[in-house]
């Protein structure tokens, strides 16, 4: 049973929109089971091939509309922002992220001014891409320093949805982050925004051409296994979602995906919350590279996919979600 209470549990949150009643309804594979993950960048007229990503691109803010615009028509429900941030503007605070003129805020005005609530926002809440050191939170005598960070996730949950943010995505791992997160988006009147907790994020393998993506790779210093999770543990996920549910948490993330179907599948029949998978950007290279190479044959992105509905995933967040209609005609 789901565990929580009134306030910083609100059920009704996930049904205000068609887009988001859409997500967490059960079953079948379908253009409203997808969140598009779009990379953006500053500059003009710009987009960029992603080397590591075959097929998957970064975008200037004046060419948003050509992605958003192809996620629109295929009635996918939601698109999910993540930036490429200039070295200059990087520290070890990661202070852009609470700059209301960064890359998400402009993108989520942007998106919004054109499509109003066509389809859902989905923003990444953590401090990786604005980092000098390329960690998702503060960092002091050479630790990742929780309570700290928390204060400055909560300023940039607030910004993001001031800003239109209709799905707040910590994915940053911090003990507590959701409770303090849900207090401060009621306190401040933003009692509809939803928290998607990446609660069952490990610390994986799989990341590697995200992080060229968002531009983090060369400059992370160490791991993040004193935060992320051990792959080797299933009950301690469980322990984190029902931390995160308590707090006020609507959905739940697990991250990786293919790896963790028995996580996945845990999760629904424990507390019978929607559950997200991510099928990460090494999951995708993995499968498009050895398409190309003709390795395994193009079927293989459907039989992925099926996987996460098949263990309980609600929805999949996935470089695939824009092909879904010819993926579905395999």
């Amino acid at each position: 049973m789901i565990t929580g209470k009134y306030p910083n549990l609100r059920l009704r949150r996930s049904r205000k929109e068609s887009w988001s009643r859409r997500l967490i309804q059960e079953n079948t594979l379908s253009a409203s089971d997808f969140i598009l993950p779009i990379f953006i960048i500053d500059g003009l007229n710009k987009r960029e091939q992603i080397a590591s990503m075959p097929g998957v691109y970064r975008y200037a803010i004046d060419r948003l509309a050509q992605v958003v615009d192809r996620a629109v028509k295929k009635e996918i429900p939601m698109v999910a922002l993540f930036p490429k941030i200039k070295k200059n503007l990087k520290n070890e605070m990661g202070t852009e992220a609470l700059n209301e003129n960064n890359l998400v805020c402009k993108a989520i005005l942007e998106i919004k001014k054109k499509y109003k609530n066509q389809i859902g926002i989905m923003c990444d809440v953590a401090l990786d891409p604005y980092t000098s050191h390329g960690h998702d939170g503060l960092i002091k005598s050479n630790q990742i320093i929780n309570d700290e960070t928390i204060e400055v996730l909560i300023n940039q949950s607030l910004l993001q949805a001031e800003m239109g943010c209709d799905v707040l995505a910590p994915s940053d791992m911090m003990d507590g982050r959701i409770g303090k997160i849900r207090i401060a988006l009621e306190n401040s009147n933003y009692k509809d925004v939803q928290i998607l907790s990446y609660a069952a994020k490990y610390a994986s393998s799989f990341y590697g051409p995200f992080r060229d993506a968002v531009g983090s790779k060369k400059s992370l210093k160490g791991d993040k296994k004193t935060y992320q999770m051990d792959f080797r543990n299933s009950d301690e996920a469980l322990r984190e979602i029902a931390l995160d549910i308590k707090e006020g948490a609507d959905m739940i993330m697990v991250k990786p995906g293919l790896p963790y179907l028995d996580i996945i599948k845990s999760i629904k029949e424990k507390f019978k919350i929607p559950v997200f998978a991510y099928q990460v950007s090494g999951e995708y290279s993995l499968i498009s590279n050895a398409i190309q190479k003709k390795l395994i044959d193009k079927h293989a992105i459907y039989e992925s996919l099926v996987g996460f509905k098949r263990a309980g995933a609600n929805a999949i967040v996935s470089y695939y979600a824009d092909r879904i209609d010819e993926i579905l005609k395999y």
